[in-house]
């Protein structure tokens, strides 16, 4: 661990600490070693800083958008986590291999396949880029969500605690039933699928566009 990301980790656990209550279900279905990717609810930029410090000693390398290399702290708490800076109108190559790379060291690749914030905490419906990485052969894919950081800002105005919730999944893989090539129509359903396994964790009240079990499918899902 380098000085710089201990600094931004003492820092932000102690912010934690102090603002939140963490009700943390799970974790032993994370494993401490291997390549693998995370996949999360998104809504806020804090649960990235969260899932990290939570997580630890685990290595984990995140997607984040590039605006979040502007501020100064938030600047230093990227470089210190080694996130993939991403432009949120689409990856380019250079963002496409350093994904890759993060998976070939062995480590998490962690990204929110909603690819923007929820405001109101439900499941919005997923892009089909993840299934990019996620298809990966032999790479197994976690799932890890939160809800409660919604409620952090409303509490600390009141000078309350909030509890936030993290909970996480057992491990799949996404695999094309018959093999062959992946097409467009093929993502669509990959990523569904994953959110569904996302939404299993997720209280009823917020899996939004994923709280309808009729369009559910488990095709290309292969859970170990």
């Amino acid at each position: 661990m380098t000085f710089k990301e201990r600094i931004v980790n003492t820092v932000v656990i102690l912010l934690f600490k102090i603002t939140c209550k963490v009700d943390l279900k799970g974790e032993e279905n994370i494993p401490r070693e291997g390549p693998a990717i995370l996949i999360t609810n998104h809504t806020t930029n804090l649960e990235g800083p969260l899932f990290y410090i939570s997580l630890r000693p685990r290595k984990t390398r995140a997607l984040a958008k590039r605006e979040l290399w502007g501020p100064y702290f938030t600047k230093m708490a990227m470089e210190a986590w080694e996130s993939v800076p991403v432009d949120r109108g689409g990856m380019d190559m250079k963002a496409i291999r350093s994904c890759f790379g993060v998976l070939d060291d062995g480590n998490f690749l962690c990204i929110a396949p909603e690819g923007t914030r929820s405001k109101t905490g439900a499941l919005k419906k997923a892009l089909p880029g993840t299934t990019f990485f996620a298809s990966r052969e032999g790479v197994p894919i976690y799932t890890m969500v939160q809800w409660g950081l919604l409620d952090l800002k409303k509490n600390l105005k009141r000078l309350r605690r909030t509890t936030v919730h993290l909970r996480c999944g057992k491990p799949f893989l996404m695999e094309k039933p018959g093999g062959g090539k992946i097409r467009a129509e093929d993502r669509e359903k990959m990523a569904d699928e994953m959110m569904y396994q996302l939404a299993d964790l997720l209280p009823e009240e917020l899996r939004g566009y994923y709280a309808d079990e009729s369009r559910r499918t488990s095709e290309y899902v292969k859970l170990l």
